[in-house]
């Protein structure tokens, strides 16, 4: 009887090593099917994303950038670029997504590195294997599903250094403020509107626990507070440039009461806002006088 046995040398690649220097953590993963053109918006993440088209074709577009996509091809967006995809009207496009935390993926000969695009039509059964195995393991949630998920998105990372004839790499992802930018100016323009975390949550695609920690990072205050201060602020210039009534002005800055906003102006400035209108106008008089 034929016997072989294989030895495992206790070495390291130079990929393992990376690895477990870093976080990678499976968000998400999703399958999608469409079989008519979809609207669709450009829009970021904090995290890496990575389609595998499975088969039919249709594009993409990423950062003012467009391109079409095929069967097979995987298509990777680091974290806090701005992309969509279309459907083709002709044809039928099913892909796998996978949200990816904790990493964004480089090429060797490039500093700033956005996205890339790879066909693996050679190798289809290993990567669908993976995927598919992940979306079972996930729709199923049998013991250790999210270990075994973990562990087969570090599988398909390594394979897929490997089959990129180490053109790629990762490191760990960086926080930068593109979204936390993108909420400043939302409530800036948006202030008088109804706004909650889980609105902003689901315009950025982001946790929003980390998006209260990311935007206090970057602003010093929560968004919450910012959308408050902002409020107030209009409040301010309402209340020396127009004869509107206290009600009107809190209706016109997004407060659901005029108790409520009253409640909120004299914390934030010390008067109410009838105070604040007399001392503004006893202002402009004295001056007038002189």
């Amino acid at each position: 009887m034929p016997y072989q046995r294989y030895r495992l040398e206790n070495k390291e690649s130079e990929s393992s090593r990376d690895l477990t220097q870093i976080t990678a953590h499976l968000l998400y993963i999703s399958q999608s099917s469409y079989d008519h053109d979809w609207p669709s918006v450009l829009h970021t993440h904090h995290f890496t994303e990575l389609f595998y088209v499975l088969n039919g074709q249709g594009a993409f577009s990423i950062e003012g950038k467009q391109f079409p996509v095929q069967e097979d091809d995987l298509v990777i967006v680091n974290p806090n670029v701005s992309h969509t995809e279309y459907g083709d009207g002709n044809q039928k496009m099913e892909y796998i997504v996978l949200g990816i935390d904790g990493l964004q993926f480089r090429q060797e000969d490039q500093s700033h590195y956005d996205y890339s695009i790879h066909n693996f039509h050679g190798n289809k059964a290993e990567i669908t294997f993976i995927l598919k195995t992940i979306i079972h393991e996930v729709q199923k949630k049998e013991d250790n599903f999210r270990e075994i998920c973990q562990n087969l998105l570090e599988v398909l990372i390594l394979y897929l250094l490997r089959r990129t004839n180490d053109t790629l790499s990762f490191a760990p992802a960086k926080k930068i403020s593109r979204e936390c930018r993108f909420i400043e100016q939302y409530l800036d323009e948006h202030f008088s509107e109804d706004i909650s975390l889980e609105t902003l949550s689901n315009l950025t695609y982001m946790n929003k626990y980390y998006l209260v920690h990311a935007f206090k990072n970057y602003k010093g205050v929560s968004p919450i507070n910012y959308l408050i201060t902002r409020r107030i602020q209009e409040a301010k210039l309402l209340l020396e440039t127009s004869n509107f009534s206290i009600a009107k002005i809190a209706q016109a800055i997004g407060f659901s009461s005029q108790s409520y906003f009253s409640q909120v102006f004299r914390k934030e400035t010390g008067l109410s806002p009838i105070q604040y209108r007399k001392k503004y106008e006893s202002r402009i008089v004295s001056k007038n006088s002189n």
